[in-house]
């Protein structure tokens, strides 16, 4: 009869207890744990006692600040630390190839077009880049299965993810030069009359959205003979690429973002009719939380604020 012979193996606390006291013990801070892996310092702080459950004893000590590691931390933490790096050195060897896969990231189809697409080539030639697949979409996708990253165009930091704030727009009557006398801005709202509005719609849910309705509530807070709105003449679009477009054309004069059309006020392609702006929202990169590919996820939110 044969022998099987079974070795036992111990049982493990989880992972994530594992992770948090790791991080915690290398900063020696609850605080600055929750930032690196995208939880709050509440989860850490919970994590961390059910591992001092499963330990059966006391692994930090918590008073007075900052927090620092008890004589069975102090153990445990080279072990902990030392297990993690070889984990890391094994999964980047085995995930070298996965790597090299394009990393998915949606956004609106006027900011791919107007700001990312453009700058595309000044990425790739980055030491750390890696292949981007852009999904442009007006639709919300979902960060678990349909995309890896977003950059969100929004009045608050979005919920559905770890949010990292890139930069923020402003709105301006924007239009061709041609339009102007002489090329110059106009100096009152009044000078708006016998001009063509530019319109784009704004979904019904987004607060204070930049519409040239919003923009003459402004303008009359500041001029007194401002034309009425509906004394004007209108040109409206379903897709803010397409005013964007009838703008550049010289169709009219539009209520535009200066981040997606700040290329050509650099160049003088188009200017600021009149010196009068709304606010815009913020954009920011957004992903879910403890996602594989934090490094390069890091990297791209880099560049992006480096490219404004």
């Amino acid at each position: 009869m044969g022998i099987t012979w079974r070795e036992e193996v111990p049982e493990l606390p989880p992972l994530i207890e594992l992770r948090a006291f790791e991080a915690a013990a290398r900063h020696l801070s609850f605080k600055k744990a929750a930032a690196e892996l995208c939880v709050t310092p509440t989860a850490i702080s919970h994590q961390i006692r059910q591992l001092e459950r499963y330990c059966g004893q006391s692994l930090f000590r918590r008073h007075p600040r900052p927090v620092t590691l008890t004589e069975a931390g102090a153990r445990l933490f080279p072990v902990i630390h030392g297990g993690f790096e070889e984990f890391a050195k094994a999964m980047a060897t085995i995930k070298r190839v996965g790597n090299t896969q394009p990393l998915r990231l949606t956004t609106t189809n006027a900011f791919a077009s107007r700001w990312l697409v453009p700058r595309l080539p000044l990425w790739r030639r980055q030491p750390d880049a890696l292949p981007l697949e852009v999904i442009g979409t007006d639709a919300v996708l979902d960060l678990r299965s349909e995309a890896d990253v977003a950059i969100r165009n929004a009045a608050a930091s979005p919920k559905d993810g770890f949010a990292k704030a890139l930069f923020r727009d402003s709105f301006w009557p924007i239009c061709s030069p041609r339009l102007l006398s002489g090329h110059r801005p106009l100096k009152r709202a009044a000078e708006l009359r016998g001009q063509v509005l530019i319109h784009f719609h704004w979904p019904p849910f987004v607060p204070n959205a930049a519409t040239w309705q919003r923009w003459f509530t402004a303008a009359r807070r500041r001029w007194r003979d401002v034309p009425e709105i509906n004394e004007m003449d209108h040109l409206s679009f379903r897709e803010e690429l397409h005013a964007i477009e009838a703008v550049l054309a010289g169709q009219g004069i539009g209520m535009l973002s200066d981040l997606l059309v700040g290329d050509e006020l650099k160049a003088g392609t188009l200017v600021k009719a009149l010196d009068l702006k709304v606010s815009g929202f913020g954009f920011y990169l957004v992903h879910a939380a403890g996602h594989p590919r934090q490094r390069e996820i890091a990297a791209l939110s880099r560049w992006l604020q480096s490219a404004r």
